[in-house]
């Protein structure tokens, strides 16, 4: 499956490597790893091409970036560049329309996450790059995504992981709204002046700093990400958010007890407001007792419990995937961060190198759709859960009607 109007670019070749900017050998977009087999028949095979044509396919989290071949010996050197190689021949291969791509990993040098600075070059790098090519479009609205659809091209979402890099400057929402950000977690794993991250023993809750964050980015239509934030702040942010909240990248600790995973409580509370969850397929995230290798199998445990618990209109994907080496990626990241858990933590499941079936962002959603061909999902509920349930979310946040006012 090649997207139609994507013609060959790569990132920054409007430059000349090695002197306009230091080169990284990069790992491959396509055929890094061979494809997974499935085992559809030629007719399914054909169902889910065409259900990947005809509907709109988003991608609520992911990193489309080409790591470095070798992460492990190259990450410090990789982050300082902030000049990172896109998978744009990998994701002209996707099937998808939209992918909200959460920047920073650029320039994610500290463990409280990423500083002002370095995030701008780190989104300005993204966007000089997008400006010389036209297969990516900035997309800051719905429309920039039904127009990505409609010409055969790739609406690209910028996202952060993390708002700690607003510090206490309820302003810099603004600032990062005007340049393009429509999503943002209140917290990356650890805690910051919004609220607590799930890396903490005691999760304080949301601030009153970061109450005001809530209301200011339900004012600018800003989306809202639970993925990394602890369960009390989750609840709270639930609970003071106006506009409907997301899970971008999560899983079920219901089926898998770590504090990665979010508990049916929140889970709910996020449908209840009129949000979602998309599932996780990192590396040893959402495996599941039924599959404890991690494969595109772990994943879509998690992917049936939550519909089970809130329903099919409220679930659909955020893979939280790279190409290239992602183990190696979280290896060097835990050395780096001097992270005392370790890569593959919580209860005992084999290990894996990669996840078979999810491996990469150019294969996570053509492979989801394919599963749910073969497990006799019906056409009106996999248009909903590859992309028209992230439609009508994305929708009412970004074009709702909590606006107005002075935080």
């Amino acid at each position: 499956m090649t997207t139609r109007s994507y013609t060959g670019y790569r990132s920054f070749s409007y430059l000349e490597p090695g002197v306009d900017y230091r080169e990284f050998e990069a790992a491959p977009d396509v055929d890094r790893l061979p494809p997974f087999d499935l085992g559809l028949t030629a007719e399914q095979e054909a169902r889910a091409s065409r259900l990947l044509t005809e509907n709109i396919v988003v991608s609520l989290h992911d990193h489309p970036v080409r790591l470095p071949a070798d992460p492990e010996k190259e990450l410090s050197a990789w982050n300082r560049e902030a000049r990172l190689a896109y998978g744009y021949d990998g994701l002209s291969r996707s099937g998808m329309d939209a992918v909200i791509d959460n920047l920073g990993w650029g320039a994610c040098e500290s463990r409280s996450g990423w500083k002002w600075d370095d995030v701008i070059t780190d989104l300005g790098m993204r966007y000089c790059d997008f400006a010389h090519q036209d297969y990516v479009i900035r997309a800051e609205s719905v429309g920039d995504i039904r127009r990505a659809h409609a010409e055969g091209r790739l609406a690209v979402i910028a996202g952060l992981e993390g708002a700690a890099l607003i510090e206490n400057e309820i302003d810099r929402l603004d600032v990062l709204h005007g340049l393009g950000v429509r999503q943002i977690g209140i917290a990356y794993s650890d805690s910051n002046s919004l609220g607590g991250g799930l890396r903490e023993q005691r999760d304080g809750g949301l601030t009153a700093l970061g109450r005001r964050a809530v209301r200011r980015m339900n004012q600018l239509g800003m989306a809202i990400d639970l993925s990394h934030a602890g369960d009390r702040t989750a609840l709270d942010v639930l609970d003071v958010s106006d506009s409907p909240v997301l899970i971008t990248h999560a899983g079920a600790r219901g089926l898998w007890a770590t504090p990665r995973m979010k508990p049916d409580e929140v889970i709910r509370g996020c449908a209840d407001k009129g949000g979602m969850i998309g599932i996780e397929a990192a590396p040893h995230t959402t495996v599941s007792p039924a599959h404890p290798r991690h494969t595109i199998d772990s994943v879509m445990d998690h992917f049936e419990y939550c519909v089970d618990l809130v329903g099919i209109e409220y679930v659909g994907f955020g893979p939280d995937t790279f190409f290239g080496d992602h183990m190696g990626l979280h290896r060097a990241m835990s050395e780096k961060l001097g992270l005392k858990e370790a890569v593959g933590s919580g209860p005992a499941h084999e290990q894996v190198d990669h996840v078979a079936g999810m491996e990469n962002p150019g294969e996570c959603l053509p492979n989801a759709t394919r599963w749910l061909v073969k497990h006799g999902y019906s056409d009106a509920e996999i248009a909903a859960v590859i992309g028209g349930n992230a439609l009508r979310v994305l929708g009412n946040i970004w074009e709702g009607t909590s606006r107005g006012g002075a935080a």
